[in-house]
């Protein structure tokens, strides 16, 4: 529930903070002083669209703040936590500014949030009843939640295993269209992919092998210049058919030979003596391979190369069907074939996707009907209920039919078009809410459908604005008992001018303009006792002092059974005005 409201530059509120608590607050106030400003207040902290023209003139931003009181344990903390904000014990702080920009942003339990998570919140919290809830009444889909709340937690329990069938039976038949629609297309593709992935299988490429051709090719095609330039080298390092000591062999061992007869007159030679026999050794391997590289040489390097080149050719052409290179052939390769493994088990997957929605058309074709047959049921009851309330609101001859038809197509709540008609007098024919009550009559509908569906799917809080717009006498007093009714279960908090409604709140609000036509902390005021009758006073005759005007007030009181209370949650802020 909500614990208490606080309002800065809305509308013609400068600085007000409402408390508010359990049971009955009815709000009043002059025409004009923002009574209904309570209700946009509110509505923004829901997730209500914003508009940057409800900010107080002059003003850089409206602000609204709201402190509730949840489970700590419920889906609303949840939804708290899971955006990043969080609880004081039971206490969930909200927070809605609207700057005169027109930018929108949202507190939700101490971290800045999207404002769609108020949105989601809403529907835990706080149902709202105003104008244009009234015609959202009047919509198919408004009048099938209604009965699905009326009709409790058996539907819910039916309707929850329903829409997991319906889900799955709905994605294995667009699956099984998609595989069917697209059958000739795949077969294409996996006669082409079999053409494809033969085309790569036959050449056999391996990884990294046009890197290597590459490096082959570069070194056939330069054979004589790579033959002349090891066999000078050869020459350079051993020559092999000559005495001469010009090559590095023979100098190398000539210097080794003249320090070998004079090493032992001075130690100090004998390092470079070893260093000298270790490049004798070394220039004689590098002789040796040389040897062995102009050996190698020897064969037929045109054929080779052209043998080189005919396979790099080869490989080429791969890559320029299947792929920017020989590395993207061979990923085509193997994606290629899960590929077509999947497509060739197409046959397979379609028996099987034929199978399941054969089973889950059955569940939920039986499920539809148990749920058509507890809406069925649920709309009779719901019909005979809220007539009788209407008999109690001044509508004696008023009689609601709700009506439950199949249509042949499934949806997501079933098989089910729920209609709410009224049959405003003996004699009428039933008529769709929108043509058969007025706007006064079409509240005390509304009211009377929460009423009775409270009893078995109770809200934490409602909000009603205009409730009794049209109504009067009589009729006033029995939605003021209703509502009253209502907060036995759940928080009500009502704008009213009625005081026939006002008389059976529990906290009544008086919302009042200062001389400067501002409303401010001190502007908003709880009433009891003589003020309390005062206000009453003046809801009925327009003076809060008229003698007859206080006795029909004191009158109303009395019958209502709600006197003075204590203020169990202070009194009301003054943090001045602009």
């Amino acid at each position: 529930m909500i614990e208490e409201l606080g309002i800065r530059d809305l509308g013609v509120i400068a600085d007000a903070t409402l408390p508010l608590g359990p049971g009955f607050t009815a709000v009043t106030g002059e025409t004009g002083a923002g009574k209904t400003m309570v209700v946009t207040a509110l509505g923004l902290l829901l997730g209500a669209r914003s508009d940057a023209g409800a900010v107080r003139a002059g003003q850089r931003e409206a602000r609204v703040d709201g402190r509730w009181i949840v489970d700590e344990h419920g889906a609303v903390a949840d939804r708290v936590r899971d955006a990043g904000g969080d609880l004081d014990g039971p206490e969930l702080l909200l927070g809605r500014s609207v700057s005169s920009e027109g930018r929108s942003r949202a507190v939700v339990g101490g971290r800045a949030a999207p404002v769609g998570v108020l949105g989601d919140l809403a529907d835990e919290l706080v149902v709202v009843h105003g104008q244009s809830d009234q015609i959202r009444l009047r919509s198919a889909s408004a009048q099938r939640a209604a009965l699905d709340r009326y009709a409790g937690s058996e539907l819910a329990a039916v309707l929850d295993e329903y829409r997991a069938v319906f889900t799955r039976w709905r994605a294995n038949v667009e699956a099984l269209e998609t595989l069917q629609g697209d059958r000739d297309r795949r077969a294409r593709e996996a006669e082409q992919l079999r053409v494809d992935l033969a085309e790569i299988e036959e050449v056999d490429p391996q990884p990294g092998e046009d890197v290597e051709l590459g490096e082959r090719a570069e070194r056939l095609g330069n054979l004589e210049e790579l033959r002349v330039a090891a066999a000078q080298a050869r020459e350079r390092v051993s020559a092999e058919e000559s005495d001469d000591a010009g090559d590095a062999v023979a100098a190398v061992d000539s210097a080794r030979r003249q320090l070998e007869r004079v090493v032992e007159h001075d130690a100090s030679l004998a390092p470079i003596l070893e260093s000298l026999t270790n490049v004798s050794f070394l220039v004689a391997d590098i002789a040796a391979e040389l040897s062995s590289y102009l050996a190698g040489l020897d064969a037929d390097g045109a054929r080779e190369l052209e043998v080189v080149q005919e396979r790099r050719a080869t490989l080429a052409g791969l890559v320029r069907k299947h792929g920017t290179d020989l590395d993207a052939v061979l990923r085509f390769a193997a994606e290629g074939g899960i590929r077509l493994l999947d497509i060739d088990e197409d046959d397979e997957r379609i028996a099987a996707l034929t199978e399941a929605i054969a089973a889950d058309s059955a569940a939920v074709d039986e499920l539809a009907a148990r749920m058509s047959g507890i809406r069925t049921d649920a709309a009779g009851r719901l019909a005979a209920a809220v007539t009788e309330e209407l008999a109690a609101l001044a509508m004696p001859d008023a009689r609601l039919v709700v009506y439950v038809e199949q249509r042949d197509e499934l949806s997501a709540s079933g098989r089910d078009v729920v209609a709410i008609l009224l049959t405003p007098h003996n004699g009428a024919e039933p008529r769709p809410l929108a043509r058969g009550a007025s706007g006064g009559e079409l509240s005390r509908v509304m009211l009377a459908i929460e009423v009775v569906i409270a009893a078995t799917d109770p809200v934490p809080t409602f909000v009603f604005d205009e409730v009794d717009a049209g109504v009067g006498g009589a009729a006033a007093i029995e939605i003021g008992r209703r509502l009253a009714r209502l907060a036995e279960s759940s928080q009500v908090i009502v704008v009213t001018h009625l005081a026939q409604v006002a008389a059976f709140a529990t906290n009544h609000l008086r919302v009042a303009k200062d001389s400067s036509g501002a409303v401010t902390a001190s502007s908003v005021e709880k009433l009891a006792g003589e003020t309390r009758i005062a206000e009453m006073a003046r809801l009925l005759s327009g003076l809060a002092d008229s003698e007859s005007g206080l006795a029909h007030a004191r009158e109303l009181v009395e019958l209502a059974g709600t006197g003075d209370h204590p203020d169990r949650h202070g009194r009301v802020e003054a943090r001045g005005g602009h």
